[in-house]
């Protein structure tokens, strides 16, 4: 059986340990916060005020400007403020505060039978359901399902290569035949034939579920688990063997890759007329009920922590996504919304940082092809003329480099310091 692979990377301890926990839905708070920025790009534009009713599904936010995406209610309930909150990642956002009415009402949307419509209603759907890219990216759907190039191939990222994480692993068993058809529309938006799903060799149970009931134009790749193998580029060069141009993006090449869970959000949208109100995560690490979770965009992670039986005292580092590309959080206030993987309960071991030995361990494993090291130089010595000439926006802050490293330099950071600095 052939494997594919790509060159660099690193084998990580998975620590996959909820993999064979079912995915299991939360219960709903009483008050919602949700961040009017959720995506890359522009803000949504609030379209309620304070004290308006709202219903399940509707939308409270509109995209605004060319790559943006719409916000919806999570719950029935009243609008009882709209200011500025701080989000996972520390910034504050305009966000819009919801109390639960406890009805669950709905707004209700068209049901689509995709064979029945054209690519542009699908698109059209998309868009008015608020999509982004699940994996982390954020990135609004329907402006990436609108490429400006000529696409042959699909790719469906199930790779899931960052430590803890196993919602997309559950995701390919608990929703074969969904995913199966979120594909067939994305195919049909793309106008192409041709699907591939990568999939990582730690996950065969899903690999052999998949190759029983795909259809011919849907092929399933099996690649070696390495890290970060999930890395858009990373997967194009491992399947297709095509190089994305630095600082090139993949519909460059022909290719559009969503990972698992926006594909099933496709199909969500298109055939049961659901918006984005909610996500898959992963609860991982010191937790007492570790398991993979449906949670509500707006809920506020204390709210969900309670629901996980809460977590031992010595705990003190709480990561939002994996351990390599997760953000560390300072407040369990924050709220729960698009971009959030999984929550990671760790223990913060403080680590003493030495000089560089110039082992070249992190040129080596660089799935990019950069010198960290150099980077990491030019930055301490202020070079920043020079500094460009190593394209540290290449990085895709895998975080290996740092994971290397013997001297425990956190060069991952030198190196986002450097994006700023060179441009």
């Amino acid at each position: 059986m052939r494997k594919f692979t790509f060159k660099g990377g690193v084998h990580l301890e998975e620590n996959k340990l909820t993999k064979d926990e079912p995915i299991k839905k939360l219960d709903y708070p009483s008050l919602f916060v949700i961040p009017l920025l959720q995506h890359i790009g522009k803000p949504a534009k609030p379209v309620v005020n304070k004290n308006d009713k709202v219903l399940r599904f509707q939308i409270i936010a509109e995209k605004e400007g060319m790559i943006s995406a719409n916000i919806h209610s999570p719950v029935s309930g009243k609008v009882i403020d709209i200011k500025k909150y701080i989000t996972c990642s520390g910034e504050k956002v305009e966000s819009i505060f919801i109390e639960n009415d406890g009805e669950y009402k709905s707004f209700e949307y068209e049901k689509i039978d995709p064979q029945k419509v054209n690519s542009k209603k699908l698109l059209e759907r998309i868009a008015e359901a608020g999509i982004v890219g699940l994996g982390g990216a954020c990135f609004p759907t329907h402006v990436k399902l609108s490429p400006p190039h000529k696409i042959d191939t699909f790719i469906v990222n199930a790779c899931e290569c960052e430590p803890y994480l196993t919602v997309d692993h559950r995701l390919l068993l608990e929703r074969t035949d969904e995913l199966i058809e979120g594909i067939e529309i994305v195919l049909k938006i793309l106008n192409i034939k041709k699907a591939i799903i990568g999939i990582e060799d730690n996950k065969i149970d899903a690999y052999e579920k998949l190759s029983e009931k795909l259809p011919k134009n849907i092929e399933i790749a099996l690649l070696k688990t390495k890290y970060p193998q999930g890395g858009e580029k990373q997967l194009i060069k491992a399947i297709l063997d095509r190089e994305v141009p630095p600082g090139g993006v993949p519909y460059e090449v022909g290719v559009v890759v969503h990972n698992v869970g926006t594909v099933l959000a496709i199909r969500d949208a298109v055939y049961e007329g659901k918006t984005l109100v909610e996500r898959v995560f992963t609860a991982s690490g010191y937790v007492r009920k570790a398991g993979n979770y449906i949670a509500p965009i707006g809920m506020k992670l204390k709210d969900i922590i309670s629901q996980l039986g809460g977590i031992p005292e010595f705990i003190n580092k709480i990561v939002i996504g994996g351990p390599m590309m997760g953000v560390a959080i300072s407040s369990l206030e924050v709220p729960f919304t698009k971009s959030v993987t999984g929550i990671l309960f760790l223990e913060n071991l403080k680590k003493e940082e030495y000089e560089c030995i110039r082992c070249s361990r992190c040129v080596d494993i660089c799935p990019m092809n950069l010198l960290p090291t150099e980077i990491y130089r030019k930055v301490k010595k202020k070079d920043y003329i020079n500094l460009k000439n190593l394209y540290p926006e290449d990085c895709i802050e895998c975080g290996s480099c740092s994971y290397v490293c013997p001297s425990k330099i956190e060069l991952i950071q030198y190196i986002k310091l450097a994006k700023i600095l060179a441009k």
